[in-house]
Parts: structure tokens; C-alpha cells; sequence
């Protein structure tokens, strides 16, 4: 009797500590609900923003609730450089951002960021594809500890916004043109004739109303949800940038998941990218619709005028040979 008493105390010992390993993740699939907050300066009208909601749906039913995906709109986690920091520290944070703000970490990929580097998004998406690119994807993983979760979401062409009409690089000469900060938009920007002025995009409306700046490029979606057209009424139609951009997270937090959780951020994220892509495409010709029937006025300028003042970028940032690699990888 007394054995038996011993063998079920024993038995009840070892229910307990395995019930508490999992309740703390323990296990490969314990219990443990792991939470990652996705940040984009985008609002909650942007296209892309539903297409990050999708995600979260798909990852919370794939991974049964045990990966949580919240979606913060409107920089509510601060700006792209702050939760990139956040990130690099270990914090459960995710962030939409671009080639040219990863070239602070790995020089070459900004290039994927230049002016005129790519016409659509399929050129662009095979330069994600391409073994220059997993170079890039490895390096900042090991070196700088920035996982990518995809590369594949795009918001369109980027064309800039004014209240003149330009139709060659020359006509943008004294603009001052809101653009990213990274030296891969401010030197494309330049070369094209204006004068890049770096700030958050939440701030541009101002700044063109109090006249800190004169316009600013950007994509028709973004154009149509923050209201821009409101304060600027002419869009020059140049697609300098074909605005590819990664879900990026810090590699050390991107460890703490478990191996499966792990594979199924990866895929659901590659997938959810490439599908919001294909529906951001559908809806080009519609926004812009939208646009001029809020009083956009679209201009067609000198394109091939603008494409070969672009050049004189890839030149300052020694891109000439990289961008002959690539698009020898890619067969372009």
C-alpha cells in the first residue's frame, strides 16, 4: 500500500512538471501564445494593410492560435528607423520597410531601391529571387541579426507630386521633394533634378502647407489615403521607384519561436506577400481614377529623359557593375 501510495505521488509529480514545461513553451508546441506586432507608417485604408490583416488570419490558423500577428497602422510603434531599432534588440516587433533602408545594414541591396532599377513588379520580384539577393538576405541575418520574412509586397510606382507642372528632370530643379532618408531615394532623387528632403511621411501634409517642402514622390495608394491630393494638385508620372518592400524581424526574437512556428511565419508571409502584390496591381488604375476625380491633374512627362538622368545615381553610389550583375542573374 505504501508503494502504491509513493508510485501515484511520484506520478502526480511528474503530470505537473510536464504540464508546467508546456504552459511556459517549454515543448516543441506547448501552449505558449507568441505575439508579434507588425508596424507600418501605411494607414488603415492602404491596400497593403489588409493584405498584413490577411496574414495575421492565416498565421493564426495555421499555427492554432499559438502565433498571434497584431497589425499597427500609421507608425503607432514610432518610425521605420525606431522599431527597426526595437527590432535589432530583440523586441517582438515586425516592420514594413524597403531596400534602401536595409542598405544601412548591407550597402548593396539599396539598389533594388534606385530609380529605374526595375520597370514592374515582376523585374523586381526575380531580383528577390536571385543569388545576389540570398548574398544580401545571409548577410544581414548573420551580421546584423535582421531576419527577412519576405521581400515580396509592393505598393505600385512611385511618381512625384507637385504644384507645377514638370516634364523633364530640368523642371524639378529647386523642388524640394520629400523622400525616405536613405542614401539610395535622396541620390535618385537628386539625380531626377529636385532636392530630397528626408522627413517622416506622416509629416509631409504639413510640411507642403507650411511650405517646407514643395512636394513630395510617392505611390498612388499612399497619394489617395493620406489625402495629399488635398494640398498638392499635379502628379508627374515618371514611376522613378517600383516600391518593393520586405517584412523584416530581429533575428534574435525570430529564434525564440519554435521550429514550426518559425516555417510558418516564413511561408504564410512569402504567400500573403506575393498574393497582396497581385491585388495592389489590380487596383493601379482605379486609384488613380480616384485621384483625378479629387482634382489630380496627371502630367506625362519626358520619361526616357528622366531615365537617363537617373544614372548619374547609380554612378555616385559606385551601382554600375552591381546593377549589370543583377540583371545579368536575371536575364534583363
Amino acid at each position: 500500500m505504501k508503494k502504491a501510495r509513493v508510485f501515484v505521488t511520484i506520478l502526480l509529480v511528474l503530470v505537473v512538471a510536464t504540464a508546467s514545461v508546456f504552459a511556459q513553451g517549454g515543448g516543441e508546441k506547448g501552449d505558449k501564445v507568441y505575439t508579434l506586432k507588425l508596424s507600418t507608417q501605411l494607414n488603415e485604408t492602404s491596400p497593403m494593410v489588409e493584405g498584413f490583416k490577411q496574414l495575421a488570419e492565416s498565421v493564426k490558423a495555421r499555427s492554432e492560435g499559438r502565433l498571434v500577428v497584431e497589425i499597427y497602422p500609421s507608425a503607432q510603434l514610432g518610425s521605420d528607423e525606431d522599431v527597426i531599432e526595437q527590432a535589432l534588440q530583440g523586441v517582438n516587433v515586425a516592420v514594413l520597410t524597403d531596400g534602401g533602408r536595409m542598405g544601412n545594414y548591407v550597402n548593396d541591396i539599396a539598389i533594388i531601391g534606385m530609380a529605374y532599377f526595375a520597370n514592374n513588379y515582376d523585374e523586381v520580384l526575380a531580383v528577390t529571387q536571385s543569388a545576389k539577393f540570398a548574398e544580401w538576405e545571409k548577410e544581414l541575418s548573420e551580421e546584423n541579426e535582421i531576419r527577412i520574412l519576405s521581400f515580396n509586397w509592393y505598393d505600385g510606382g512611385r511618381h512625384f507630386f507637385l504644384n507645377k507642372e514638370a516634364y523633364t528632370p530640368a523642371d524639378l530643379s529647386g523642388q524640394r521633394i520629400r523622400t525616405p532618408g536613405a542614401p539610395a531615394w535622396a541620390e535618385s532623387v537628386a539625380a531626377l533634378g529636385a532636392t530630397p528632403v528626408a522627413m517622416p511621411w506622416g509629416e509631409t501634409y504639413s510640411a507642403v502647407q507650411s511650405k517646407a517642402v514643395d512636394g513630395c514622390e510617392v505611390q498612388l495608394t499612399a497619394a489617395l489615403g493620406s489625402r495629399i491630393y488635398e494640398v498638392l494638385d499635379y502628379m508627374i508620372r515618371t514611376e522613378h521607384f517600383q516600391l518593393i518592400n520586405g517584412l523584416i524581424v530581429g533575428e534574435r526574437w525570430f529564434q525564440t519561436l519554435p521550429e514550426d512556428l518559425q516555417t510558418i511565419l516564413l511561408e504564410e508571409t512569402k504567400a500573403a506577400g506575393e498574393k497582396n502584390a497581385r491585388y495592389v496591381q489590380s487596383k493601379i488604375t482605379e486609384t488613380e481614377k480616384q485621384l483625378v476625380e479629387y482634382g489630380v491633374k496627371i502630367i506625362e512627362p519626358d520619361v526616357d529623359a528622366f531615365v537617363k538622368a537617373s544614372d548619374a545615381a547609380y554612378e555616385k553610389l559606385g551601382f554600375g557593375d552591381l546593377r549589370k550583375e543583377i540583371y545579368a542573374q536575371i536575364g534583363k
